[in-house]
């Protein structure tokens, strides 16, 4: 699913319109069926008190909308106006004029007047701000906003959580809903992706308010929210008439003294993720181990024994991944450097790699055009430096990019790829990944993938969603606190399987092939 910045959406809206020859009010009122529909199924009717939050914008609009259908199915609900301003849209007086016509006059909320009393089993609905606020609210709102936020109700927020800016950090902490649930229109917003701003809605959902398909379409957008069925459209089934030399070699360079973990489990890694061969180069000390708990694989051995102090090996292997348990020796720093300048193959840099090249940026004018890198944040920050807030992360990591025509990782929540201008944030994955190893495997996904012949960029979001996809599946067994590196591996399969496979729900909704 693309992601739109205010602009677009504002000019979806204005398409729909025009194009499906509807007034701005009925799309408003889609939009508040959407949500009423939503909590209608939740309730189902029951009598716990509801109220609602409405500002004097098309937001409040919305929750207007909302408001007039729950008291139609003889809902509890007290609707406040939150009069911030004398400037009301054209659409919010509207839907004031109707739910007064049904004999309910909201409350209306002024600097002046006492905050509405609220109880833990209730609930809160936020339509003070939607998606174009610019500036902090003033003063008495961010009271009455702390108000809702230190009561334990269960808040709904419509659009996006009241306070967010759609396209910078945060300025105000408590002058932001905190949301449990975030009904938001037709598609992601990009402050639910970000972790400083995501942390505003613990869950959210897209709503179809049917919004035209042609403009959603045709609408060019940087920015993608990576779900299965993007991914479907970059996934390459096997042919029936291959070989293991179809898919590739990867050869993983990593390991060292207590650290050949890292470079078996992204060996494995690659193995899963459908490379034909792999093979490991590691330290003397690694040798027996690796043939030992992955018999599959072929090891080629530095002349040390405990850290690697040359790269050279007589295999062309299509793809590279250098740095899991690699260690920063000044054998090693050296060994990497003569071997990134004369190196030809794609790398997916990761660990100590990274760690090298941020000491050494001269080093980096040699990965450029055939690289991903894979760094955790502190790696990302010796990298591109510290950042302010999230948008300005996702800004020098654009620029970083850009000047070395590389791929490179934002990991979190919605792990983000980052190819020049262009941005994927990742749908899967869970807190149980949060564990020493996983980075490994992760690098061990994307080269093979990288070595089936899938381009930088689409092997890494492919090897992001598949990676989280595993970590989905097998905390379902392990539990999010004792969920392994390892368990991530053994869920490759079952990944790739969950990509492949029609649901039922496929076929009801239209989606089939």
């Amino acid at each position: 699913m693309k992601i739109f910045s205010v602009e677009q959406i504002r000019l979806a809206d204005k398409y729909t319109i025009e194009r499906q020859n509807i007034s701005s009010g009925e799309l408003m009122e889609r939009a508040g069926k959407a949500v009423f529909k939503w909590m209608h199924r939740q309730l189902n009717g029951s009598d716990v008190k509801i109220h609602l939050f409405c500002g004097i914008g098309n937001n409040g609009g919305d929750g207007l909308v909302v408001a007039r259908y729950l008291l139609e199915q003889g809902y509890a609900i007290s609707v406040y106006v939150v009069n911030f301003s004398d400037n009301r849209s054209k659409d919010f007086l509207l839907n004031f004029d109707r739910i007064k016509n049904l004999k309910y006059w909201p409350q209306l909320l002024t600097e002046d007047d006492d905050l509405p009393f609220i109880e833990s089993n209730d609930i809160v609905v936020d339509a003070i701000f939607g998606i174009g606020l610019n500036r902090p609210p003033i003063t008495w709102v961010s009271k009455l906003i702390h108000h809702i936020n230190k009561n334990r109700a269960f808040v709904l927020s419509i659009d996006i959580p009241s306070g967010l800016y759609m396209d910078k950090g945060i300025t105000t902490e408590d002058a932001v809903v905190k949301a449990d649930y975030t009904l938001t229109f037709q598609l992601p917003k990009l402050p639910f992706l970000l972790p400083e701003t995501g942390r505003y809605t613990q869950y959210w959902e897209v709503l179809d308010i049917g919004q035209d398909t042609q403009f959603l379409y045709e609408e060019p957008s940087n920015l993608e929210y990576v779900d299965k069925w993007a991914v479907l459209n970059k996934y390459k089934p096997r042919d029936r008439f291959s070989h293991k030399g179809t898919y590739g070699h990867s050869l993983i360079i990593g390991g060292s003294y207590g650290k050949i973990g890292a470079a078996l489990m992204c060996s494995e890694a690659a193995l899963h993720a459908g490379s034909g061969l792999v093979t490991a180069f590691v330290p003397k000390c690694g040798y027996q181990t690796i043939q030992t708990a992955f018999p599959e694989a072929m090891v080629v051995t530095d002349v040390n024994d405990n850290f690697i102090t040359d790269i050279n090996f007589s295999i062309d292997p299509s793809v590279i991944g250098i740095g899991p348990g690699l260690g920063k020796h000044p054998k090693t720093i050296k060994a990497f450097t003569s071997f990134l300048k004369r190196n030809k193959a794609p790398l997916v840099i990761d660990a100590d790699g990274i760690n090298i090249l941020s000491e050494n940026k001269e080093l980096i004018q040699f990965i450029k055009g055939k690289a991903v890198l894979t760094p955790h944040p502190k790696e990302l920050e010796r990298l591109i430096g510290v950042w302010k807030d999230d948008y300005d992360k996702l800004e020098k990591t654009k620029q970083f990019s850009t000047e070395n025509d590389v791929v490179i990782l934002i990991k979190g929540a919605y792990t983000v790829t980052v190819y020049h201008e262009k941005m994927s944030f990742n749908s899967t994955g869970n807190p149980g990944m949060a564990t020493g190893g996983s980075g490994d495997v992760l690098t061990g996904i994307i080269c093979g993938l990288l070595a089936q012949g899938y381009t930088l960029f689409d092997a890494t979001v492919l090897g992001v969603y598949i990676h989280g996809k595993a970590g989905d599946l097998a905390v379902l067994r392990a539990g999010v606190e004792a969920l392994t590196a390892t368990d991530l591996i053994d869920f490759t399969g079952d990944a790739f399987l969950d990509l492949i496979k029609k649901d039922p729900v496929d076929y009801m909704e239209g989606n089939a092939e």
